[in-house]
């Protein structure tokens, strides 16, 4: 089965940690952008050899929750009419607290959104105010509050740790306060100054002192013993949920299956084929218009498209074991592996295997191969010896 995602990319104000593709202050064109990824779903799913059945859908951003009720049905029901849904798919929705309502939330419940991952990234106000932030606390809390009185029982929220100059103790506060609104989902990312971004050049010109990775790193040991003995369950490097409470959409990554990908600067693979979208909203808004020239774009490609790579087999091989080990306890199964690609684990990894379970980064567990705890701590190190 596939999963669908929709890249949302306004912003009321970009964050100067943020890396994606995301733009402010062009909202008078979400109406137009929403009749784009309409016109993109109804192309692709046309093009497929036959009718596709999808079991996730994510909107993603950006700030997802700045279109209206209206635009969100629309972009559903051109999507259920275009792909078989499975009766239980997974609907999450990103959204930004501040950007949500009581009267919001409850519309959206009853277009089949049925996840909801709010990015609270802190608690503490000075936090958010250098990671610009346009929301306190308060709003995480009503947001929460909302969200339970709409209907929601699957919640995720994001933090990140690793802050210039963070002691653990604010970490700390941070999670038990967290804890205390009992999602049944946490993500939690340390701090990456990323190249061309506002903190990357702050930090480059000395402006921004840079991460303690060790801090880091101790913080992230004292969140997954806290959240071990809350009741949830380490999933992925950087996930935790309760039991039954994955991500069943970012599952379909690390898993290496299938995925299209709608909107400016989204990302899709399936067939051995990984392509990319326009950045630019104007841009992938004029590719999409109907008086854009139709030409006949084979699946999975649109009008939009502007990058398509074909994936040989052996980076395949090795992109399954970069995403496969992320997930934390399932690993890269031997048996999956040798059904997927015809051939043992071993006679493609073994040195890098031999290796890495040598300075105890990975173990086995049965004909699981998967990190071992402190191999969560060094994944890079683990991750960049199966590229080439």
């Amino acid at each position: 089965m596939f999963s669908l995602y929709f890249h949302i990319p306004f912003c009321v104000h970009r964050c100067a940690y943020c890396d994606f593709n995301t733009y402010a202050g062009h909202e008078s064109l979400i109406p137009a952008y929403v009749d784009a990824l309409c016109n993109e779903v109804r192309c692709v799913a046309a093009s497929a050899p036959q009718r596709l059945e999808a079991h996730t859908i994510f909107f993603g951003g950006g700030t997802p929750s700045l279109l209206s009720s209206a635009q969100f049905e629309s972009i559903l029901k051109m999507t259920r009419d275009s792909f078989d849904l499975t009766p239980d798919a997974e609907i999450s929705l990103e959204a930004n607290p501040g950007t949500v309502t009581l009267d919001s939330l409850r519309d959206l419940r009853s277009l089949g959104f049925n996840r909801l991952s709010l990015g609270v990234q802190s608690t503490h106000p000075d936090e958010l105010r250098q990671l610009e932030r346009i929301h306190d606390f308060f709003d995480v809390i009503d947001a929460v509050n909302w969200a339970r009185r709409a209907g929601f029982d699957n919640l995720n929220l994001d933090l990140i740790f690793g802050l210039p100059e963070q002691s653990l103790a604010r970490w700390q506060a941070t999670v038990e306060m967290i804890l205390s609104l009992h999602p049944e989902h946490l993500s939690l990312y340390a701090l990456t100054l990323e190249h061309g971004t506002p903190f990357g050049r702050w930090a480059q010109h000395g402006l921004l002192p840079m991460p303690d990775p060790d801090a880091a790193a101790d913080m992230y040991d004292w969140a997954g013993e806290t959240l071990d003995t809350a009741g949830f369950e380490q999933y992925e490097i950087s996930n935790w949920a309760k039991p039954g409470r994955q991500c069943r959409h970012n599952l379909q990554y690390w898993r290496g299956q299938p995925y299209l990908g709608f909107g400016a600067g989204a990302h899709g693979c399936a067939g051995r084929l990984r392509i990319s979208n326009v950045l630019r909203i104007k841009t992938y808004i004029e590719r999409l218009h109907p008086d854009y020239p139709i030409l006949d774009f084979p699946f999975p490609l649109s009008p939009a498209t502007v990058h398509q790579t074909k994936i040989p087999m052996r980076v395949e091989m090795q992109e399954t074991m970069l995403t496969g080990l992320r997930l934390t306890r399932e690993g890269v199964s031997a048996g999956d592996f040798a059904d997927r690609f015809g051939v043992q684990m071993r006679a493609v990894f073994d040195k890098e295997i031999d290796e890495l379970t040598g300075l105890s980064l990975l173990e086995w567990a049965g004909p699981v191969l998967r990190l071992t705890k402190r191999g969560r701590l060094l994944g890079n190190q683990v991750f960049m010896r199966f590229v080439d």
